[in-house]
Order: structure tokens, then C-alpha cells, then sequence
């Protein structure tokens, strides 16, 4: 008898401490099977929140800052500024898992008719985030503006990274 109550204590205790680990972390919830953003982040209290300043691309050629080419098209823009996130946020002891929310500004391109490119930025996204190596997704807007503050800029992404305690 004392070992069946022992052992209903012990899977009691597990259960609790599961349920607990799960609470304190950021949970995260899937819309549709293909998209390449959460729906919903849930941070729990007591989380520190690191906001990230919109952030743009890195010349290609770092000589070259005025040609219409001189940041290239969406996807490697995009890349750019996702790479520099990624670092800004390993200098801080996070990664790119840690982010919960992302807006992205793209600048409709003329190469494309004046329309945004988001399957550019979708696919290059889509190689930060919800892999096997970092299966995270964030919630995430996206829209067209009709400019950005900086020439030849066709992409500008801010976001909002959460450690819970």
C-alpha cells in the first residue's frame, strides 16, 4: 500500500512540475499547418521584454550605398536585416526563438509593378524561423508602405523578444 501511495506521489509531483514548467514559458499557437507565423504568443508575467528597433538592410557592397541595386531585391534585404537581428540578439544571450512579435515593412518594388514582394520575404523568413534547427514562430504583420526612411529600401523589420523568468 505505502508503495502504490509513493508512487501516485511521485506521479503526482511530475505532473505538477510539468504543469508548471509549461506555465512559465512563452507559449506559442499555430494558425494553419503552412503558415509561417504563430497566431498567438502568450508571454507570462514576470517575462523581460527586449523591443528591437526597426532595423534595415546592410549595403552589398559597403563602397556602394546610392545605386537603385545597392541593397539588393526583397529576399536579400531581408536576409540582411534578419542576420543583423540575429546577432544583436546573441549579443544578448537570446536567439531568434525569443522572438514574439515582428512587423515588417516592405516597399512596394517597381521590378514587381509597384506590388510588394512578400513571397521573397516569406521564403527567406521561413529559413530563421520554423526549422528544425529553430521551430519558433513569431506573430508577425506584414505591410506595403509607400516609403521607408532610408533610400533604397524596400524592407524594414522591428520586433519584440521575451525571456520568461
Amino acid at each position: 500500500m505505502k508503495r502504490i501511495q509513493a508512487m501516485a506521489m511521485a506521479l503526482a509531483c511530475t505532473a505538477l512540475s510539468a504543469t508548471v514548467a509549461h506555465a512559465a514559458g512563452i507559449e506559442r499557437t499555430k494558425g494553419s499547418p503552412t503558415s509561417p507565423i504563430a497566431s498567438t504568443a502568450k508571454v507570462p508575467a514576470g517575462s523581460t521584454l527586449f523591443f528591437l528597433s526597426g532595423s534595415t538592410a546592410s549595403p552589398i557592397n559597403p563602397a556602394d550605398l546610392e545605386s537603385p541595386d545597392a541593397f539588393g531585391d526583397t529576399a536579400t534585404q531581408t536576409k540582411s536585416i534578419l542576420t543583423k537581428m540575429k546577432a544583436q540578439l546573441e549579443a544578448m544571450g537570446l536567439g531568434m526563438g525569443d522572438i514574439v512579435k515582428m512587423n515588417v515593412f516592405l516597399v512596394g518594388d517597381a521590378k514587381l509593378g509597384g506590388k510588394m514582394d512578400r513571397d521573397g520575404m516569406n521564403a527567406v523568413f521561413k529559413t530563421f524561423f520554423g526549422t528544425p534547427e529553430q521551430p519558433n514562430l513569431p506573430t508577425r504583420s506584414t505591410v506595403q508602405v509607400a516609403a521607408l526612411g532610408r533610400p533604397n529600401m524596400l524592407v524594414e523589420i522591428e520586433g519584440i523578444a521575451a525571456k520568461a523568468p
